[in-house]
C-alpha cells in the first residue's frame, strides 16, 4: 500500500495522507504501480469526456487537457522542459547538458516545446472528441507512465542523488519485467495495437537520443519521456480515424 501511495505523491498532485519519510525500497517499488496510476488518472478523463458529451470539441478538448494537466500539476511538464532546454542550450556536450537541466528556469527552448507538445495533444483530443473515441484518453497515461520503468529498467540513470536514484537502484526488475508483459499482452489484446507500438517505439527513441547525449536518463528525461509518449499515443489513434 506504501508503495502505491509514494506513486501516487510521486505522478499526481492528489492530496494523499502520507506519513513519515518513504523508504527507498518502497520508492523503487512504487513503479510497479505507475501504470495503475496512469489508469486512475485516464478514468477521470473518461469520467469528464462522458460528463460533458455533446459539447463542442474544441471546448471539450481543452477542458481535458486542464483536467490532465493539473492532476499531475505539471511535474512532468517541468521535466520536458527543461530537457528541452538542456538538449538545446547543452551544445553535444554531456556536462553541460547535465549542469542546465538542474537549473530551475524555463527557456525560451523549453517554452516552445512545451507550447508545441501541448498544441499537439490538444489537437489530437479535438479530433478524438469528434470521433468519440475515448479510450485513447484511458490508455495514453497508462502508456505514458508504464514508460518510466520501461526506462529504468533499460537505461543507466546518470544523476547520482537526484529524485530518480532510488528508483534506478532498488527497482523489483523480474517483477516489473513481469508486469510490463502482462500490461503489454493486456493492451495488445484489448487495445489498439499501433498505440501500444507507437508508445515503445517512441519510449526506445528517447532512450537512444539520451544514451547519445548523456549517457542515460534522469528524472528530468523520464518526466520528459511521459509527457512525449502520452503526445504520441494520442496522435497516433487521432491520425488512424
Amino acid at each position: 500500500m506504501r508503495a502505491l501511495l509514494i506513486a501516487l505523491v510521486f505522478l499526481t498532485r492528489i492530496p494523499i495522507p502520507f506519513r513519515g519519510v518513504p523508504h527507498e525500497r518502497d520508492i523503487g517499488r512504487s513503479q510497479l504501480f505507475y501504470p495503475l496510476v496512469g489508469l486512475l488518472l485516464g478514468g477521470v478523463l473518461v469520467g469528464v469526456f462522458f460528463l460533458l458529451g455533446g459539447r463542442e470539441p474544441l471546448l471539450v478538448a481543452a477542458i481535458l487537457l486542464a483536467v490532465w494537466v493539473l492532476m499531475t500539476g505539471g511535474l512532468h511538464l517541468d521535466g520536458l522542459a527543461d530537457s528541452a532546454d538542456a538538449w538545446a542550450g547543452g551544445l553535444g556536450d554531456r556536462e553541460r547538458t547535465l549542469a542546465i537541466m538542474k537549473d530551475p528556469a524555463c527557456g525560451p527552448s523549453g517554452v516552445v516545446f512545451l507550447i508545441l507538445t501541448l498544441l499537439i495533444k490538444w489537437a489530437a483530443l479535438v479530433v478524438l472528441v469528434e470521433w468519440q473515441l475515448w479510450e485513447a484518453l484511458l490508455i495514453a497515461p497508462v502508456l505514458g507512465r508504464a514508460a518510466v520503468p520501461l526506462l529504468f529498467l533499460t537505461t543507466p540513470y546518470v544523476r547520482p542523488g537526484g529524485l530518480g536514484s532510488a528508483l534506478a537502484e532498488h527497482m523489483p526488475r523480474l517483477e516489473l519485467m513481469a508486469m510490463l508483459a502482462v500490461l503489454a499482452l493486456v493492451l495488445l489484446l484489448f487495445a489498439s495495437w499501433p498505440m501500444v507500438v507507437a508508445a515503445v517505439v517512441g519510449c526506445l527513441l528517447l532512450r537512444w537520443l539520451m544514451l547519445r547525449r548523456i549517457g542515460g536518463t534522469t528524472g528530468d528525461t523520464a518526466g520528459a519521456t511521459i509527457e512525449l509518449v502520452e503526445m504520441i499515443v494520442l496522435l497516433t489513434a487521432a491520425l488512424l480515424i
